[in-house]
């Protein structure tokens, strides 16, 4: 970091953690920016989201990060998900997750970035198989794992559906759970975790979000760790996308039922 940037001790710490000798480009044309950014990133937003591992903001930064389209700041945590022991898996589990839920227009350009580094790095690709259904079973593993996950609503949504449009419950329970959700390498509580980090990267999302909040506390992420998620993620999102988070929270998961 440039010298004419003053970093707290926690800041350069954090930094260099992720990023080990980085030269910064930003500290050298826009000094004031990258001070007010950091100490506030890499100090004091770590303190208050301190009980999520280096590892999990790691991951869940990623996929915010693929959610918005933010290549540039994509690849530099992919790079941070390397060095803090993040495996080639465990990156690209994140990216075939995020195809439903963002779309396949955004994580084009995140999938071949990755492999582009993998290649530098000398990862052969492709990686091994983490698949664990097949055409035929796929529908069926994936609405009982919704259903573990959300309960009886999801019978309710798919009775509720109009039948022009009840292709699209299957494609849930096929697709998006059958297909994604039950891979190998990431447990619910992580994909769960990855889905939310997503969820509140974008904007227009808040019935999903609040949909995910409550999935997220059916298998084990209480509201103190997905404030913590939150928190973590506002230097990434902004504060509107953060505040409507919140308001999700708050809603789905009063203060009363925190733990």
């Amino acid at each position: 970091i440039n010298k004419a940037v003053n970093l707290t001790k926690a800041a350069i710490k954090n930094h260099e953690e992720l990023w080990p000798g980085y030269d910064s480009k930003a500290a050298k044309t826009d000094p004031e920016l990258i001070e007010i950014f950091d100490n506030w990133a890499f100090d004091e937003v770590i303190q208050k989201s301190g009980d999520i591992d280096t590892k999990i903001r790691t991951m869940m930064i990623m996929g915010s990060c693929i959610a918005q389209g933010a290549l540039t700041e994509y690849k530099m945590f992919v790079n941070a998900a390397m060095n803090v022991g993040i495996t080639p898996v465990e990156i690209k589990e994140i990216l075939y997750q995020s195809v439903a839920y963002v779309g396949v227009a955004k994580v084009i350009d995140c999938l071949y970035a990755v492999n582009e580094i993998f290649k530098e790095k000398g990862i052969q690709l492709p990686l091994e198989k983490q698949s664990t259904t097949t055409r035929e079973n796929r529908h069926a593993k994936g609405l009982e794992l919704m259903k573990d996950t959300f309960g009886e609503r999801i019978a309710e949504m798919r009775e509720k559906a109009p039948d022009n449009q009840k292709h699209i419950q299957d494609y849930l329970a096929g697709n998006c759970f059958g297909d994604y959700y039950t891979r190998k390498v990431l447990n619910m509580k992580m994909r769960e975790l990855l889905t939310y980090s997503m969820l509140i990267s974008m904007s227009g999302t808040e019935s999903q979000v609040k949909g995910h909040i409550q999935g997220n506390f059916n298998v084990g992420n209480d509201k103190q760790t997905l404030i913590s998620i939150t928190t973590q993620l506002l230097p990434y999102i902004g504060y509107p996308r953060t505040l409507n988070a919140l308001a999700c929270l708050n809603e789905v998961l009063p203060e009363s039922i925190n733990k």
